[in-house]
């Protein structure tokens, strides 16, 4: 009952709160989407280079995140805020990006690249006309994991002054608020939760 009272009292924080975490989210989806596309290329290009990338940003993904934004702080034009937290994020879903695109791309049969070879197809005709169309469902799931787990780093993110859903934890953490902290928690699940479910339902819609 307490839980409730206290989020009719402060709704307004709580939709703020959820609001910019959506936001910052978005936006690091799409620009992770937008570089990981653009070294999926690079590797299916120069095969080197794609293993190269892949052992990078596992690395990178292995750092735990709260250090991953705190060496970033240092660096000229990072400081503290979101846009620190949209760069981080962007790092940290390359990983998930990659391994999941490159690992599609390169699951679909040889024969039938090899068909479309002898058709005439350049090797990029054959990459977005034949590759990528073949390759939905991996490159969908890739795209769910890095959001759900966008979602979840983006939480940490207030500590360095980002706001979002994380700010609610921290400040209820800092002022001895259960209530706070609780829907913290209860609004950073719930979003991940219903993303991931709205990502398979439309998943499961793809040939």
């Amino acid at each position: 009952m307490e839980l409730i009272q206290f989020a009719q009292r402060n709704y307004s924080i709580l939709l703020r709160a959820l609001g910019e975490h959506i936001q910052m989210v978005l936006i690091a989806l799409i620009l992770s989407v937008l570089l990981a596309g653009l070294l999926t290329l690079v590797a299916m290009f120069f095969k080197r280079a794609g293993k190269f990338l892949t052992y990078l940003f596992s690395v990178v993904y292995s750092i735990p995140s709260i250090a991953l934004f705190a060496l970033m702080i240092p660096i000229p034009g990072m400081g503290l805020g979101r846009n620190t937290a949209i760069t981080v994020l962007v790092l940290y879903n390359q990983f998930i990006l990659l391994r999941n695109f490159i690992t599609g791309l390169q699951g679909v049969d040889p024969a039938i690249v090899e068909a479309a070879t002898g058709m005439g197809m350049t090797y990029t005709q054959v990459i977005f006309k034949v590759l990528v169309p073949l390759s939905l469902k991996p490159l969908f799931v890739g795209i769910r994991l890095a959001l759900v787990s966008t979602i979840a780093i983006a939480t940490i993110a207030a500590f360095i002054g980002a706001g979002g859903i994380g700010l609610l934890i921290t400040i209820g953490l800092e002022t001895g608020n259960n209530n706070r902290v609780l829907w913290g928690v209860i609004l950073s699940a719930g979003l991940g939760i219903a993303a991931n479910a709205v990502l398979v339902f439309a998943e499961k819609r793809i040939k």
